[in-house]
């Protein structure tokens, strides 16, 4: 019972600022939504100049299929040569085909044209994909015009992709921005709040009291963790709701993934709320923890990627984990038993940074 007259302290000081409310549940939805179109891989309306410098009508036909696609914002097309390198340092456009005749070694004419796609290499993902797409439409016109004049391929593979059929980048992403949401709201809030004992010099009646160091640290922490459980209820609904994203898998397994985590970053941030002496230091050691955590959670680039000196920092990153667990809920619809490792995972770090948390915390309270 002595737990929950501070549980309920906490509650109060909370929601007696009304500003934090609509930080607490208004902005995660804008920002679901916001960051749901803003972070994804998917390339459209790539800036393109089309040069058809072939009197084959097949490049004509390529040069049309280009024109007409919805991925490519053809800026130009023309049949005159022009300077490529000045077109691409102007940033008129993203990339210039180039489609001439081509011949075999007896300087006969061949049914299609030669394509050359200049690409600029600044942003090399949107290149490769661009490129990618290029090389797709002229391979799907040859195809079907061989197939037209009775022409079949010996061999053809076929690509069959599952979970994610569309390839659409937000299925991916949109899971993963719920568990950043969550890391954001819990961390930033849990780490400030002995700091504000501390400022408010009312540190000391809390030591006074009856309550043991694990109660006070489950009175600051249980408030938070049930606001990060409310927050990533409201992100979930956002991404299926707005984003049509599907959840194949349990909830049960999903908020049992949540609480392991949330009890890990939240003994974190009490970490760093004992270690700071005020509300900015600690402000400060949340978001530089929280980038670390993010750029190496596998949010936007695969954890693989990361270099191999770094990989036992991304081992001890409780993001990384969560974020996989929702990705397979979600995309794959898995149970327990296919993540169940990441979770035993989750509990070992969670406990080792609790007790460190924990032992710190003794030591502070023992000055």
């Amino acid at each position: 019972m002595r737990i929950f007259y501070l549980l309920k302290k906490e509650l109060i000081e909370i929601f007696r600022q009304k500003e934090m409310l609509v930080i607490m549940f208004i902005a995660p939805i804008l920002q679901t939504i916001i960051l749901g179109y803003v972070v994804t891989t998917d390339v459209h309306n790539i800036p393109v100049e089309v040069i058809n410098l072939s009197k084959n009508k097949a490049a004509y036909r390529i040069a049309n299929r280009i024109n007409r696609s919805d991925l490519f914002d053809v800026k130009k097309i023309t049949n005159q040569p022009g300077d490529h390198l000045k077109t691409l340092k102007q940033g008129k456009a993203k990339s210039i085909i180039i489609l001439r005749d081509s011949y075999d070694k007896k300087r006969k004419p061949l049914a299609y044209p030669e394509i050359q796609i200049l690409m600029d290499g600044i942003d090399s993902n949107t290149s490769v994909i661009a490129a990618g797409y290029f090389n797709g439409v002229a391979r799907q016109y040859i195809l079907e015009d061989m197939r037209k004049k009775g022409f079949e391929l010996p061999l053809e593979s076929q690509t069959l992709i599952r979970f994610n059929p569309n390839l659409k980048s937000i299925n991916y992403m949109g899971p993963g921005i719920v568990a950043l949401l969550l890391t954001i709201i819990s961390m930033f809030l849990t780490s400030i709040t002995l700091v504000r004992e501390k400022e408010q010099q009312t540190m000391d009646t809390l030591l006074i009291s009856r309550l043991t160091p694990m109660e006070i640290y489950l009175g600051k922490s249980l408030p938070m963790a049930l606001l990060g459980l409310i927050e990533m209820g409201i992100g979930i609904l956002v991404v299926i709701l707005v984003f049509g994203i599907p959840l194949r898998g349990s909830l049960l397994y999903l908020f049992l993934a949540a609480v392991i985590f949330l009890f890990a970053i939240l003994s974190y941030a009490l970490l760093i709320s004992t270690l700071c002496s005020s509300q900015q230091q600690a402000l400060f050691f949340s978001w530089f923890s929280m980038v670390t955590f993010l750029l190496l959670a596998g949010l936007f680039t695969p954890v693989e990627n990361i270099p191999k000196g770094l990989h036992w920092v991304a081992d001890i990153n409780p993001l990384r984990y969560l974020i996989k667990i929702i990705r397979e809920i979600f995309l794959k619809g898995n149970g327990i038993e296919y993540f169940y490792k990441d979770l035993l995972i989750l509990g070992a770090i969670t406990v080792t940074v609790l007790s460190l948390s924990l032992l710190n915390f003794k030591r502070l309270i023992s000055k």
